[in-house]
């Protein structure tokens, strides 16, 4: 990659397939939104509210299986397989465990848990059949995510890819006939979103392990030694990537309070937040793939041991990322009838209310954009995982949050309100990270 054409080429063939997987996997959960929309704004909530249990799980995921495709990336840039191969089975045991305690606690106490997000009773119902079977799907879907990432990260962006789009098929399929009782299936409603999703996810599995074991992949040794983790790698593991699981886990959780803010601010304000994080999501895809691009670029780059060229590149990017952000967030911004035609359903209120939000979230989106690829793709593929840790919790708990409850509980803002205070989150962290950037204190070479 010494040269723009060698940069640009190796960039798109992982960016491409990154960002169409994260296009399918995000168009579903709005399809699961817009179908469950024509069941009224507290089955909207609900759901999204008892998604938010789903995400703060994914989130210890993406901490665990990016915090480890950082030693991956610089592993397979130098050919040591062994250790590669010994990482990602110690994300997968992390992420299995955690998925088992997620599970047990949704399936057990699935009122108790939306209970500390909102006070209504129809949404507390709604959300709890949904999310006493959707946990169901926690453990396939954290093992299919370490090793989509992992699989990314030795240059395998294609089968993830192929993974997301039959899961995509059969999740569509299953939501459909389940939720509204078509082709002889019972009639589920927002039950049928759950089980639709525990088919869908158990094909993504299927299909990375067959991709793993039937194929040459780097990833595939023998389970003995993959499995046999002594004191040092432990040791090494754990200071790359502890950083990274906690950051994620903390700036989740910080997230879902968010949802907690939104909350208190009403029903229908929560189930406009709901579409518009949908819709954000879908205009995210691009940024994805940028920012995992730069992650497995800048960690090959720094494994190979060829330094110089690994700030140009991180500047390449930001820029990139910026360009596409502004592009996308003025989109979000100006056109908000656009992107809410895929909502037929809506009430009149919260079409309204999500009118409102989106000429918001441009903006929002912008930095939030510029800000993933900083600190998920330049600082972390760069081996800065413990200053991302600092940065992002202390622009979570220390800005974002605290406002986003001033506005809810004290001032009585409307939701937008809320909402761009809690976007100050991402302002903090964009001018200190560019400072960061700029120091290039963020590259390290792992061990």
């Amino acid at each position: 990659m010494n040269n723009t054409n060698d940069f640009y080429r190796k960039m798109l063939a992982i960016a491409i397939p990154i960002s169409l997987q994260s296009l399918i996997v995000s168009f579903l959960n709005t399809l699961d939104t817009m179908m469950i929309s024509s069941l009224g704004p507290e089955a909207i909530a609900g759901v999204g509210l008892a998604n938010q249990v789903f995400f703060f799980f994914t989130m210890i995921c993406f901490g665990t299986a990016t915090g480890a495709s950082v030693m991956i990336a610089q592993y397979h840039g130098r050919g040591d397989l062994a250790k590669l191969q010994k990482v990602n089975a110690f994300s997968c045991l992390i992420t299995f465990s955690v998925a088992i305690i997620f599970t047990l606690l949704a399936f057990i106490m699935p009122e108790k848990l939306l209970g500390l997000m909102i006070d209504d009773p129809a949404v507390i119902a709604e959300g709890s059949k949904y999310l006493s079977v959707v946990a169901w799907s926690y453990a396939l879907t954290g093992i299919s995510f370490v090793n989509s990432v992992a699989l990314r990260s030795t240059g395998n962006p294609r089968s993830p890819l192929a993974a997301a789009i039959i899961g995509f098929i059969f999740n569509a399929f299953f939501n459909y006939a389940f939720i509204f009782g078509k082709f002889g299936f019972p009639e589920l409603g927002v039950v049928g979103a759950a089980v639709g999703t525990i088919i869908a996810r158990s094909m993504e599995l299927i299909v990375i392990f067959y991709t793993i074991s039937r194929y040459d992949s780097p990833l595939n040794g023998p389970i003995r030694e993959m499995f046999n983790f002594r004191g040092d790698f432990i040791q090494r593991f754990m200071r790359i990537t502890f950083p990274v699981i906690i950051n994620e886990t903390f700036w989740g959780l910080g997230q879902v309070l968010y949802s907690v803010a939104y909350a208190m601010v009403g029903t229908k304000e929560t189930a406009a937040v709901q579409v518009v994080f949908a819709i954000q999501n879908l205009a995210f895809v691009l940024i994805r793939g940028l920012s995992n691009a730069c992650t497995i670029m800048l960690g090959n780059t720094i494994g190979r041991g060829v330094m110089d060229i690994v700030y140009p590149h991180a500047i390449r990017f930001l820029k990139m990322g910026g360009l596409i952000a502004i592009f996308v967030g003025l989109f979000l911004s100006l056109t908000p009838s656009l992107s809410l035609q895929l909502f037929p359903s809506l009430t009149p209120e919260v079409y309204q209310l999500c009118k409102t939000l989106l000429n918001y979230m441009g903006f929002i989106f912008i930095l939030k954009a510029v800000n993933s690829i900083l600190i998920v793709g330049v600082l972390r593929g760069g081996g800065d995982t413990r200053y991302s840790l600092f940065l992002e919790m202390g622009s979570v708990w220390l800005v974002g949050v605290p406002l986003a409850f001033l506005g809810a509980a004290v001032l009585n803002f409307p939701i937008e309100g809320v909402v761009m205070l809690a976007a100050t989150e991402e302002v903090t962290k964009l001018v200190i990270g560019l400072f960061r950037v700029k120091s290039k204190k963020w590259i390290h070479e792992i061990s």
